[in-house]
């Protein structure tokens, strides 16, 4: 049986690190109506994420338009809403490891920009896919940062899995389509 997902309001792809989860959402976007839209949360701080972002630069092209925003990211989605047939988020986990580092790990800032995004999202008509991490997989962090990045990416993962029309878990490139649930489709 060959399923083809193409309707969908909200999409989040979750999965390890280099997993292949950023490859799969930029292919579901693409499936999508033109303009795209490719939000942009990290940041070239060094060599190494430098040649990260021109790897995904390369392999989106020119056909995709990209917009960098580390912090404002529920004002970005809402500028954007209604200009593009799809918007792509990648990374939430960077988005909010920004959030923990420049804004504070329990500033009252913080916790009003996650609660922003999540009502901005209720309100775009434009579909958006959102890639994250599940960070929670492995060794308990030894400090205490770390302990509340993985908290909160948890926290923030489930809120957007049960809001969310379609979530994807990428697994060795493959994708774990979790929701909606296809066994129930296929009878």
């Amino acid at each position: 049986m060959t399923i083809k997902i193409n309707n969908f309001r909200l999409a989040l792809i979750t999965g390890a690190a280099k997993s292949g989860k950023s490859h799969y959402a930029q292919v579901l976007a693409e499936t999508q109506l033109q303009p795209w839209l490719y939000v942009a949360t990290s940041e070239a701080l060094d060599e190494e994420m430098t040649e990260r972002i021109a790897r995904h630069q390369a392999r989106r092209g020119t056909e995709w338009t990209t917009r960098e925003e580390p912090l404002a990211l529920a004002r970005t989605l809402q500028e954007a809403d209604g200009q593009f047939g799809v918007i792509l988020v990648d990374c939430l986990t960077v988005w909010l490891s920004n959030l923990l580092t420049r804004v504070a790990p329990d500033s009252k800032a913080n916790q009003d920009e996650v609660a922003r995004l999540l009502k901005v999202l209720e309100t775009l008509s434009t579909p958006v896919i959102l890639v994250t991490n599940e960070v929670g997989w492995g060794i308990v962090p030894d400090n205490a940062l770390a302990r509340k990045f993985r908290d909160q990416a948890g926290d923030l993962n489930q809120r957007l899995g049960q809001v969310a029309d379609l979530v994807v878990l990428v697994v060795c490139g493959l994708p774990l389509i979790l929701k909606p649930d296809l066994t129930a489709l296929s009878g």
